[in-house]
């Protein structure tokens, strides 16, 4: 059965607005929270962008739900090993309730330190050597790894997951989703998309979990939360590669005059209908997701909570 989790956007929201955020999310009845790994924010309308570990223990003390990251970016602006630890004390935090989601990362986030932003291919094996060394700290055991990309000298965690910590990896192609499937405890992508689905479980996914997430905009005033998406997310709808690629957020909003008031009038879920909210979520349970987390863009929390509470969340489990 599909579980229904809320997606905490760092971009977005100052720390102790996040923190309500989940204690209202376990509240309304969701089960699951996912929160974002950002440096930068992808504009400046969005304006924060809070250190994910530190949030992640933070939410460990104001709440029992589990939490997901979606994604963090293990291989550029953290080495690996770092990475782990940051990952092991959050699952030992969270009581076992923690799963790491991963990704090959965009430049936006991981060019800080001035490194050359690899290529897709690079990242990918990047990706894959930094889960096996991660994998291999979270044993306890002391580590030496020396590899292609990266070098472990003498490393154990003295605090080590005491359950088995998940590592899911995201994809947003086809052979993303391969990957995702041979290397992945479980696949994250955020369109339902049945075909990366089944190249996931093509790849190997076979039995593993995908999850999934989608931002809304609650709202008793339809075309001011399209305005509100407008200016706050069009990120959310620039095509191809862009995403990946480029590096700060003055050159998203530039790339953001691409998209139109009515783009996102189309694509993003926005006003007060309960039907259309359940149709949104609902589509990714048909492409066979196990996991969905919704974001609620905006300041309006406590009527998308409500709203959730009373009407959304009954009839998707209805």
């Amino acid at each position: 059965m599909t579980e229904y989790g809320y997606f905490l956007s760092c971009e977005e929201f100052t720390p102790a607005e996040l923190l309500d955020q989940a204690r209202r999310a376990e509240e309304a009845g969701f089960t699951r929270l996912a929160i974002s790994d950002h440096f930068h924010p992808w504009n400046d309308a969005q304006g924060n962008s809070p250190f994910v570990w530190s949030m992640i223990g933070a939410l460990s003390q104001v709440t029992d739900l589990p939490v997901t990251t979606l994604v963090t970016c293990p291989t550029v602006r953290l080495h690996p090993a770092v990475t782990a630890q940051a990952a092991a004390t959050s699952s030992v935090l969270l009581d076992g309730r923690f799963t790491l989601g991963v990704g090959t990362g965009e430049a936006l986030n991981e060019h800080i330190h001035g490194d050359r932003w690899p290529s897709y291919d690079d990242r990918a094996a990047m990706l894959e050597e930094a889960i096996e060394v991660m994998r291999e700290l979270f044993t306890g055991r002391r580590v030496s790894h020396r590899g292609r990309h990266y070098t472990v000298d003498d490393a154990r965690l003295y605090t080590p997951p005491q359950a088995p910590l998940p590592v899911y990896v995201s994809g947003f192609g086809p052979n993303a989703a391969r990957l995702a499937g041979r290397i992945g405890d479980g696949f994250v992508t955020m369109t339902p998309d049945t075909e990366l689905v089944q190249a996931f479980r093509q790849g190997g996914g076979v039995g593993k979990p995908v999850i999934g997430g989608v931002k809304v905009c609650w709202s008793a005033d339809r075309d001011k939360a399209v305005d509100l998406v407008h200016r706050l997310w069009p990120t959310e709808l620039l095509p191809g590669e862009l995403a990946q690629i480029l590096p700060t957020p003055a050159h998203f909003e530039q790339a953001s005059r691409l998209v139109t008031r009515d783009m996102v009038a189309e694509a993003v879920t926005c006003g007060d209908d309960p039907g259309e909210h359940t149709k949104t979520v609902q589509a990714y349970v048909e492409a066979g997701f196990d996991e969905v987390y919704v974001g609620q863009i905006g300041t309006d929390h406590e009527a998308f909570f409500e709203a959730y509470r009373q009407q959304v969340l009954p009839a998707l489990r209805g």
